[in-house]
């Protein structure tokens, strides 16, 4: 598979230190990307990352957008000028940097969440209530489209 997942909580070290969840870890090695790209979520409390495929994501969504213009400017600013690429250690670990930190509210636990391409790395009570969140607006989703589709006539 080379998706990212499910999800995974573990703690951190006393040096700050975090296991990747194993799956990940397989999913990166294929990426073949050296590290772990992490960058601030544009939307949430929560930490985007991944390897080539996310960075194939943020390139693909940047040539959409007129070179030299503010809104790519913004963009790249805001998706690879606050980014890190952090090194992943024999065992796994990876360090999470204070700045990364503060912006998702972590202290001695986190949420590795697969989204995909990209996976989310949140603080486990922040994931919780996102994760309710989320399924609020499924539900209402799939409200809205069995109502659209049980007022289609019949062919």
């Amino acid at each position: 598979m080379d998706r990212f997942v499910s999800n995974f909580t573990n703690r951190l070290d006393a040096k700050g230190r975090v296991s990747i969840p194993a799956p990940f870890r397989a999913v990166l090695a294929r990426d073949g990307f050296e590290g772990l790209y992490v960058h601030p979520s544009l939307d949430l409390k929560a930490l985007d990352a991944g390897g080539n495929a996310l960075l194939s994501d943020i390139d693909r969504l940047l040539e959409t957008l007129s070179p030299y213009s503010d809104e790519r400017d913004g963009l790249a600013t805001a998706l690879l000028g606050v980014s890190e690429v952090l090194k992943v250690d024999s065992e796994g670990r990876v360090v999470l940097t204070e700045s990364l930190k503060t912006y998702a509210g972590v202290s001695d636990q986190v949420t590795f969440v697969g989204q995909g391409r990209k996976l989310q790395i949140w603080e486990p009570e922040r994931f919780r209530a996102h994760l309710d969140q989320a399924r609020a607006t499924v539900r209402e989703l799939k409200r809205r489209l069995e109502q659209t589709t049980s007022r289609e006539p019949a062919s």
